[in-house]
Order: structure tokens, then C-alpha cells, then sequence
């Protein structure tokens, strides 16, 4: 089945920097587009950033510059690199794998900024 294992966040400054991870399994990730989300607290999941199977990347304005997705499909994993953190980066960070038949989220990773 599919799993999906997010990792990495932690408790950082302003001015920190984090590197998140998402280890995928159950379908095949080299040619799956992948997305990065955010959900802040009490707020509802945003979209980030994307890779695409081609290695093409998105990001949503508010955090071009400061993010950078990335992915190693020897090891089936995507990353989203964060720099620059700020208190309105805190939140739960989720991957997310497209087309797939069923809308599949991991558990999530959990970053706390604070000022």
C-alpha cells in the first residue's frame, strides 16, 4: 500500500534552517509529480512547491527564494529544503503524490518557529 513518512521538522529560531523529508513507498515515485504542503495551525493545507517527474519545479510566491523541493528516486524520497524560517513557516508539512487513484497523505512532520 502506499506509505508516505515525512521527517525532519523540529523546533528552530527565526533565521533557521531546515531540511524535510518525505520517504514514499507503494507506487512508483519516478514518475510521479510531487508536492509539498504546509498547514499552519488551525488553518487548512496550502500547496508549496512541486516537483515534477522531470525534475521541473513549482513554488507558490510566498516562499520562492526560501524553499527548495527536490527529489532522489533511487531513494524514493522527496525533500523541501527551507531556509530563512520565519514564525509563519510553523505549522505541519505533508508530501504528496499526484494521480494516483486515491488521495493518499502521510503523518505529517511538524516545524515550530519561534521569534
Amino acid at each position: 500500500q502506499v506509505q508516505l513518512v515525512e521527517s525532519g521538522g523540529g523546533k528552530v529560531q527565526t533565521g533557521g534552517s531546515l531540511m524535510l523529508s518525505c520517504a514514499a513507498s507503494g507506487f512508483p515515485f519516478s514518475i510521479a509529480d510531487m508536492d509539498w504542503y504546509h498547514q499552519p495551525p488551525g488553518k487548512s493545507r496550502e500547496l508549496v512547491a512541486t516537483i515534477t517527474n522531470t525534475f521541473y519545479t513549482v513554488y507558490t510566491p510566498s516562499v520562492k527564494g526560501r524553499f527548495t523541493i527536490s527529489r532522489n528516486n533511487a531513494k524514493n524520497t522527496v525533500y523541501l529544503q527551507i531556509s530563512n524560517l520565519n514564525p509563519r513557516d510553523t505549522g505541519a508539512y505533508f508530501c504528496h503524490p499526484r494521480g494516483l487513484l486515491e488521495d493518499y497523505w502521510g503523518q505529517g512532520t511538524q516545524v515550530a518557529v519561534s521569534s
